[in-house]
């Protein structure tokens, strides 16, 4: 393959960086790249506004190596992730666009991870850092000259930094690297505190806006369906039964989530695997690889750990869990209908998630109309509709070439020829009788859900976004593999559950999926984190601290 004239070698991009796209396969830059990779060879600050999957980290990446000094044993690039996650994929990112570019190298600082061998990579001359904000406020505390060659600024996900409660530290980064250097921001959405970093931060930024998110989900094909929580992996796997899908991606809340639908799935004869913030790059980008390739039908994902998936045979979404925003939901089921193709995304909506589904509509400007759970005969039709499908390719020549040898068996075992078929099919179904009498003896469903049970799910939900609880709420009891863990840091002391939510992800290594209910109250606070690894989860945690205070974790002992 070889790069053409135009496409990216028409954007000014450096020869070296060029030769690692040809080596990747990249051939034309994506709306987003095209128009931001030539404001950002030229030097102006900008504000990008894209949603994931419209190829933004190359839309930084590319002109930001292009502008580097390899000669210069000094950090010239700094890009800012809200999540351990996400850095690592900007970085691995960077790696791979410099791979043609001698003497570059890549940091990633982030929670979780030593802070010596990060701090002695940078001060041994890693040209691009990709860092947490939390944890690169660490280094500047022990060395806060750190940043002070930095020439090139990327706040990626900016609004989700944000939300995770960064502000402060953002501010302590900025302070300490030159006004001179060049500042990018990239967010999905624009609410007024991103606005106030860049009137405070960027000098004159161009604005550059790609795909509003009604255009991301025009083409695809959206339902929902009403289920309690806990029929959610029966609803899957009879839903499975019926619809006719090439690739799926399954969308939950939580890791331990991705590994029991997979596993579900794979016990029913499903080509199915997990995807989750603990699965290693190599891992994942044989996940990734085997989902293109046919090796696997499904994978069932966390938010974070599906951002970057680009399989154009993926046909449907499921959203087993509801996404925690609009924005959320538009980046999930934008992984189908790629590329101009149509896709199909199933949203699964409990009693207490109705309100969501009408906040995810009228963001997107359009309704998601309701269906129903499969009926035992729709299941047994869709079973013999599969058989049939992967028999009658092999009917055409079968008499001919196992005419001799039915005959022949039919008379050693002395049946009719219909008795040995019909042995045959119980062998090819796994003993499976496809009749309605045993559809219907399979663990049944509830084909809706009633509302006596809303009220009160509502009521006991409120509390804000992620899980967020206000103190004058009781302690809710617990979800199984979780457990309640105590601070002494408290509404007194100025402490907010973003605070503490944005500490634990980025000290403790954590994805955002993992930590469940924060509840301040005036003298202290609970939490409530993973029981499997918590030990070693709080001795990550042991020093952190939040507000200028210890964190001091630990076990909640409620009785």
């Amino acid at each position: 393959m070889t790069q053409e004239t135009g496409g990216f070698a028409a954007l000014g991009l450096h020869p070296h960086i060029l030769a690692a796209l040809t080596a990747v396969g990249y051939e034309e830059p994506s709306p987003i790249q095209a128009q931001a990779i030539p404001v950002i060879l030229a030097g102006h600050d900008m504000i990008g506004q894209a949603q994931t999957g419209t190829g933004k980290t190359a839309a930084f990446a590319l002109p930001l190596l292009s502008k580097i000094d390899p000669a210069k044993r000094e950090p010239q690039v700094l890009i800012l992730a809200p999540t351990r996650e996400l850095a690592l994929q900007v970085a691995t990112a960077f790696e791979t666009y410099s791979k043609q570019m001698p003497g570059v190298n890549v940091v990633a600082v982030y929670g979780g991870a030593p802070m010596g061998p990060q701090l002695k990579a940078i001060r041994q001359g890693a040209q691009v850092i990709v860092a947490t904000p939390g944890r690169l406020v660490d280094h500047l505390r022990r060395d806060e000259k750190v940043l002070s060659t930095i020439q090139h600024l990327v706040l990626d996900e900016a609004d989700e930094m944000l939300k995770l409660g960064f502000m402060d530290d953002l501010e302590i980064i900025f302070e300490a690297m030159p006004e001179s250097r060049q500042s990018v921001l990239f967010s999905a959405t624009l609410p007024h505190s991103i606005r106030a970093i860049a009137e405070k931060h960027l000098r004159e930024p161009q604005h550059i806006k790609i795909a509003a998110k009604t255009q991301t989900v025009s083409r695809i094909e959206q339902a929902h369906l009403m289920i309690h929580a806990d029929q959610k992996t029966n609803a899957v796997l009879r839903l499975l039964e019926v619809e006719e899908f090439d690739a799926l991606i399954a969308f939950v809340r939580t890791k331990q989530a991705t590994l029991d639908l997979a596993a579900a799935l794979e016990a029913k004869g499903f080509k199915a695997a997990a995807l989750n913030g603990d699965i290693a790059q190599a891992q994942r980008e044989r996940v990734i690889d085997s989902l293109k390739d046919g090796r696997l039908d499904i994978v069932v994902a966390t938010d974070v750990a599906a951002r970057g998936i680009d399989v154009p045979r993926i046909t449907h979404v499921f959203n087993v869990d509801m996404p925690y925003d609009p924005e959320s939901y538009v980046h999930r089921i934008g992984r189908t209908g790629r590329a101009g193709r149509d896709g199909r995304a199933l949203l699964l909506v409990t009693p207490r998630e109705r309100r969501m589904l009408q906040v995810i509509e009228r963001v997107t400007g359009q309704k998601v109309g309701e269906v129903k759970l499969p009926n035992p005969q729709q299941v047994l039709d869709a079973r013999i509709k599969k058989l049939t499908a992967s028999l009658a390719p092999l009917v055409a020549d079968a008499e001919a070439s196992h005419g001799d040898l039915l005959d022949r068996l039919t008379a050693d075992i002395g049946c009719s020829p219909r008795a040995l078929a019909a042995a045959l099919l119980k062998k090819a179904t796994n003993g499976q009788a496809l009749d309605l009498a045993s559809v219907e003896r399979e663990q049944p469903l509830v084909p809706g859900v009633g509302a006596p049970r809303e009220r009160r799910e509502r009521d006991t939900d409120r509390g804000g976004e992620r899980g967020e609880y206000r103190e004058r709420r009781a302690p809710m009891p617990l979800a199984e593999g979780r457990v309640r863990c105590r601070t002494a840091l408290g509404n007194r002391d100025g402490i907010a559950a973003k605070n503490l939510l944005g500490a634990i992800l980025n000290e403790g290594g954590l994805a955002r999926e993992a930590i469940g209910r924060i509840q301040i109250r005036e003298t202290f606070s609970l939490v409530e984190l993973p029981e499997e690894g918590l030990d070693r989860l709080l001795g990550k945690l042991k020093d952190t601290r939040v507000a200028g205070k210890a964190l001091k974790l630990r076990r909640y002992r409620e009785d």
